[in-house]
């Protein structure tokens, strides 16, 4: 008896000293208010978040555009009430940077507007289940362990953004793609780096402004990996700049055929003379300049060639790719098997005799464009989409093709198509085959010119720091550019709108540097940083929910 009554004694010692020494609370209260209030901050931090992104370019926002958000989340009344204001603030940031989709439909897609906007807006719900995840998470998590913002916004957010996927690939790291310095870090961890570092900066400022001294340290350990993951970038962009001095230069010839291909049917007869003689005029203006390759946008030869053509025309011939005097050519065409009647969506490689040296097949096709997702179980969908779309067959994988250097070394070029740029799974299985050059092939002119192709651009320049090797983008009506191997966007176009602002074919001369690529850490672990955060967020959820549960018993 003895002894049960002196353990009975020392549980009530340590219940009393508990209640004597809660857990670290919030220097001030948070006050527990309606929904509107909590919504009305949750579409402030949407409206940040866009406005930080091209093309509105505000990019210091990105460090505040969480802070309203954070306040509604921890304001809410349950988690559930959290997890709505995260969704509020998702489907804003994604409806202010995607307004074009509705646009998009209507023109191509022959919806009328009532339909476009229904689209838009489940698109942009469907988006803002990140940040509802990630607020309910944070609120979660937040109400069990004493963890400071600056480290728990980070790895919630990363973990919502890893696990959830995406109908448009992009995310928070958009906002800082003009800042090569800040996207150093995806050498290491891919585009989710520079999350991290966007949510760790965000948390500890927030907890700054609600705790305030008890804040402190957490904020001076925040500065100083801010600081060093900014210092370390400054570096290697030093080291890097320094290999691409003393790397190779190639010359390429990026033509920009501004053409307004039609979507419902087969392309006009004369508008296909027209687009190819724009092309044959860009390409000898581009080798008269320099040129030593000259590369095509995808698609932008009108006519679909056999997949067993293996020789050009004799140079000059009205029927031949190629003009007299052509260097190296990149063409992006369909191509097509006579006997299976698959359909390819390509890039040839053509020397300057007209001999093909390679051709690579897009893998990576664009759903409800190029193929429509479980087309043989709901056929149904054929009919909302128009003629000929969503008929492409895959490409079996990455390739490099061998362009014939000096002393014999083949430069290895490694063409991708369209949005393949900003697919970091994908960009991975590029960096193995050790490409010399990223090669894009891309058709942005369906989406305007006062977004998407912009968005685009700034996505594909992450692409470089995961592989460290540089990007030369052809884009039929823009953005056409070169991008180093540090993410500085060296060189670029215009964009405009093809089908409402006509103009003739253009085209953009740039000297590539010539570096092997694939030797980064990013290219030999992937997302492995994301998926730690996974990871991590899921025992912490699980500790979090036991702990609850034995509460409540």
């Amino acid at each position: 008896m003895t002894r049960k009554k002196s353990r009975a004694r020392a549980r009530a010692r340590q219940r009393a000293t508990a209640a004597a020494d809660p857990p670290p609370a919030p220097a001030r209260p948070s006050p527990r208010f309606g929904a509107a209030p909590g919504l009305a901050l949750a579409a402030l931090s949407g409206v940040l978040w866009f406005l930080a992104c091209t093309p509105f370019d505000l990019w210091g926002l990105a460090w505040i555009a969480m802070l309203p958000v954070l306040y509604a989340i921890e304001c809410a009344p349950t988690p559930a009430r959290a997890a709505l204001c995260g969704w509020v603030a998702g489907a804003v940031a994604t409806g202010g940077g995607f307004y074009w989709l509705i646009d998009l439909m209507r023109r191509f897609a022959g919806f009328p507007l009532a339909a476009a906007v229904l689209v838009f807006v489940a698109f942009c719900a469907y988006h803002g289940l990140i940040f509802m995840a990630s607020a309910w998470l944070l609120r979660r998590l937040r109400g069990r362990f004493a963890w400071p913002l600056a480290l728990l916004c980070p790895l919630v957010v990363v973990a919502c953004e890893r696990l959830l996927p995406e109908i448009f690939p992009w995310g928070l790291w958009i906002t800082q793609a003009w800042h090569p310095l800040v996207l150093q870090i995806a050498e290491w961890t891919g585009p989710l780096g520079v999350t991290a570092l966007l949510l760790l900066v965000n948390g500890a400022l927030y907890d700054l402004l609600r705790r305030r001294r008890a804040a402190l340290a957490p904020a001076l350990a925040a500065a100083g990996v801010l600081g060093a993951v900014l210092a370390g970038g400054a570096l290697r962009m030093q080291q890097v700049d320094a290999l691409q001095a003393r790397a190779p230069r190639l010359v390429v010839g990026l033509v920009q055929p501004n053409a307004p291909y039609p979507i419902d049917g087969p392309i006009p007869a004369a508008l296909a003379a027209e687009m190819v003689a724009g092309l044959k005029s860009q390409t000898e203006r581009l080798a008269r300049a320099g040129a030593e390759l000259v590369v095509w946008s995808e698609g932008s030869f009108p006519y679909a060639l056999r997949r067993d053509f293996a020789r050009d025309l004799a140079a000059g011939s009205p029927q031949a790719l190629r003009p007299a005097g052509a260097p190296p050519l990149v063409v992006g065409t369909t191509t097509w098997a006579a006997a299976l009647q698959d359909v390819y969506n390509s890039a040839l490689l053509l020397d300057a005799d007209g001999r093909v040296l390679g051709r690579y097949d897009k893998v990576r096709l664009l759903a409800f464009g190029e193929y429509v997702p479980a087309i043989e179980t709901l056929p149904w969908l054929r009919a909302l989409l128009p003629e000929g779309a969503g008929r492409f067959t895959a490409g079996s994988g990455p390739v490099t093709m061998p362009l014939p250097g000096p002393a014999g070394r083949d430069r290895r070029l490694a063409p991708i198509i369209c949005y393949e740029d900003i697919l970091p799974g994908y960009l991975r299985r590029v960096g193995a085959l050790r490409p010399d050059l990223l090669v894009n092939l891309t058709s942005d002119g369906w989406f305007g010119a006062a977004a998407e192709p912009w968005q685009h651009l700034a996505l594909s320049v992450f692409a470089t720091i995961e592989l460290r090797t540089a990007l030369v983008r052809a884009v039929n009506s823009g953005v056409s550019a070169l991008v180093d191997a540090n993410g500085r966007v060296v060189a670029r176009s215009y964009a405009i709108d093809p089908y409402r602002d006509p103009h003739p074919a253009d085209g953009l001369l740039v000297t590539a540097p010539l570096l092997e690529g694939g030797h980064t850490v990013f290219a030999a672990v992937g997302q492995l940083f994301a998926d730690l955060c996974v990871a991590l967020v899921a025992v912490l959820l699980a500790l979090a929910l036991r702990a609850g549960r034995r509460a409540r018993s």
